[in-house]
């Protein structure tokens, strides 16, 4: 039996004859079509459907980039609507929060307007002590009238 190589190098020649030109042409349109992919591996490919059954046949890059490139995809949809689904949410909590806003607004334009219509008051904020007594001076008719008002 015959032994290759690890690696071993076989060519294909194309004739100038119309079947080989056109065969070559949809060769290089496919593989302009399928940048991943090489002459090698669609040699391959024509060689594992001709002689080996389908059972056997390896997974192929392609399928397999196909196959990345669509959980790839699918991520990125799962992304996005999650980030719709996000903003939408947080946009309505900031409109939320810019109505608040407002309101808040609103209610201290109405307090400060009823304020400034009030005259102003004094509320101490604390009781103010009892001052000492200082000694005065007792007007006499004051003295005089206050008798009267202690026996009423």
């Amino acid at each position: 039996m015959f032994q290759w190589s690890k690696k071993v190098v076989k060519s294909v020649t194309f004739n100038p004859e119309i079947a080989d030109e056109s065969l070559l042409a949809q060769v290089e349109n496919y593989l302009e079509t399928q940048r991943e992919k090489t002459f090698s591996d669609l040699c391959k490919e024509a060689l594992w459907k001709v002689f080996l059954p389908e059972s056997v046949q390896p997974a192929s890059k392609t399928a397999d980039i196909t196959t990345i490139e669509q959980k790839i995809s699918e991520m990125q949809l799962q992304i996005v609507s999650f980030e719709e689904r996000f903003f939408a949410k947080e946009s309505r909590r900031l409109e939320s929060i810019e109505s608040q806003m407002l309101q808040l607004t609103q209610q201290v334009a109405k307090l400060t307007t009823m304020l400034g219509q009030q005259p102003p008051t004094y509320i101490p904020s604390q009781p103010d002590p009892e001052p000492e007594a200082e000694p005065q001076e007792v007007d006499p008719v004051i003295s005089r009238i206050g008798q009267f008002l202690d026996d009423f």
